[in-house]
């Protein structure tokens, strides 16, 4: 059971990242810089997955957190004609740091998958 559950929540995590850069809008170098740091943290939260370090529940924890940054970035984006204001990127931005460090603590952490 535990193998279905940490299968689906990879599998999740694929593909967030892969439907979000298909329907986004062409970046500049700024806002690039915001969705370069969303796949690079999705890498790291696949392999923490893979290698054991984050446990199914601190994984759904993390993807919750990301999907939520997601849908702002979404949000943010339609309502200014495709860009982000240089307020919201340095949110983003924020958000983003707050995420990488929980991932780094969460991996770093005495639990793992057995």
């Amino acid at each position: 059971m535990k193998k279905f559950w940490l299968s689906a929540i990879i599998g999740a995590a694929m593909l967030v990242p892969a439907g979000y850069a298909q329907t986004a809008p062409a970046p500049d170098h700024k806002e690039g810089k915001v969705r370069q740091r969303e796949e690079n943290q999705q890498k790291r939260v696949a392999q923490g997955v893979a290698s054991g370090q984050l446990t199914p529940k601190e994984t759904a924890r993390i993807e919750h957190n990301e999907a939520g940054i997601n849908k702002e970035v979404r949000r943010d984006r339609k309502a200014n004609g495709g860009k982000l204001t240089a307020q919201e990127k340095a949110k983003i931005n924020r958000q983003q740091n707050r995420e990488s460090r929980q991932i780094y603590r969460q991996k770093h952490d005495a639990q793992v998958v057995k």
